[in-house]
């Protein structure tokens, strides 16, 4: 196609291609043959590069962190709920005596001039021993700007570390005391009464649960803890009543049981309400069976479980004391760091009545 060709075709296809919406207004003529040029290239090999191959953009322009801190969860420190909490003393008592009076006497027959009878009392004193705990928070220079780089209050998060860690092991000290002291936990005390085995049940053993199934009835669930209802009652010779403020406590798989229903669709907790409409359910780890995942059970034997009766003729039966919360001494300075000392201190769980506490293991 020459000149004059690649014009006139264009003119003849110019309205026709105009129709079809395409429309070039520069456009003359179509390219003539003459104009035309061989360019290609062989494509078998890319060019080399003067400098190293492209990857990506720098991986720290696209992360992000995030500014809500996630945190590890412990167990619950429930025991200063199942007995009530209250401060004993301050930190410079080592031992703290409890006197206990208890009545005595004897009545004899009357006569104007008879000179028999005599009341009396029976003084005991025993002595409990405080435990102080302590740990320490230390932090940099350094160790404060790298950590404020990623948006953490590094100081303020030792501190509630410091306070945590107090805290869990005086939970703790409340369940089991502190060996080698006359400090002792409301789970262990020496001085209760043993704890009593549940029934044996109809599918087999004196358990709730067999794994994670269900090993127990509603009704032999409730019939366990009747049982422990029961020995209160004998041990206190009738002075618990049914209708009188108490606590089960136990561990949080063993509270699961109490959901159980019966074939009315009774539950073991209804059934509760309706038979102690005063009792009431706190759970803690410490009541479980001591395993692997669970360090801080009571008894390798199984689950246990308690019944502590809250008051009794206006007296409480057993309370967490501790001497010192949180005491936070003075902040050390050294060359380029500063350290922290916080204390604690446990007197452990105060059993003024053992009478009023009973329990059961291997539930």
């Amino acid at each position: 196609m020459n000149l004059h060709e690649a014009r006139t075709e264009w003119q003849a296809d110019k309205a026709m291609l105009e129709e079809k919406g395409i429309v070039l207004p520069g456009v003359t003529m179509y390219l003539p043959d003459e104009w035309k040029r061989d360019y290609r290239m062989a494509m078998d090999a890319q060019p080399t590069l003067s400098t190293d191959p492209s990857a990506s953009i720098p991986a720290f322009l696209t992360t992000v962190i995030d500014p809500q801190v996630i945190r590890v969860v412990f167990t619950p420190l429930n025991f200063a709920k199942i007995l009530t909490e209250r401060k004993a003393g301050d930190w410079l008592e080592e031992t703290r005596i409890f006197p206990v009076v208890e009545e005595t006497g004897e009545v004899s027959s009357y006569g104007d001039f008879n000179n028999n009878g005599r009341a009396g009392v029976n003084l005991n004193f025993p002595n409990f021993q405080s435990y102080l705990f302590q740990t320490f928070v230390r932090y940099g220079e350094r160790e404060l700007e790298r950590a404020g780089l990623a948006k953490i209050n590094y100081v303020s998060e030792l501190g509630v570390s410091a306070a945590g860690l107090l805290n869990r092991y005086q939970n703790l000290s409340y369940a089991f005391g502190v060996a080698g002291l006359q400090n002792y936990g409301i789970i262990n005390n020496p001085f209760l009464s043993s704890y009593i085995t549940p029934a044996t049940k109809a599918a087999g053993g004196t358990t709730w649960f067999s794994g994670t199934a269900p090993n127990a009835t509603a009704n032999e669930v409730y019939n366990d803890i009747v049982s422990l209802v029961e020995k209160l009652i004998q041990q206190t010779n009738g002075t618990v009543e049914l209708d009188d403020k108490m606590t089960l406590a136990l561990s949080p798989t063993s509270a699961l049981a109490l959901r159980f229903a019966n074939s009315f669709g009774v539950s073991v907790r209804d059934l509760l309400k309706e038979g102690f409409p005063n009792m009431r359910i706190e759970t803690a780890p410490q009541y479980g069976q001591q395993t692997a995942t669970n360090p801080q059970g009571y008894s390798l034997a199984g689950n246990a479980m308690q019944l502590i009766v809250d008051e009794i003729q206006g007296q409480r039966v057993a309370y967490a004391a501790f001497n010192e919360k949180l005491r936070a001494h003075k902040i050390i300075a050294e060359p380029s760091a500063w350290k922290q000392k916080t204390t604690s201190g446990t007197w452990g769980s105060i059993l003024r009545m053992p009478l009023g506490v009973t329990g059961m293991l291997g539930i």
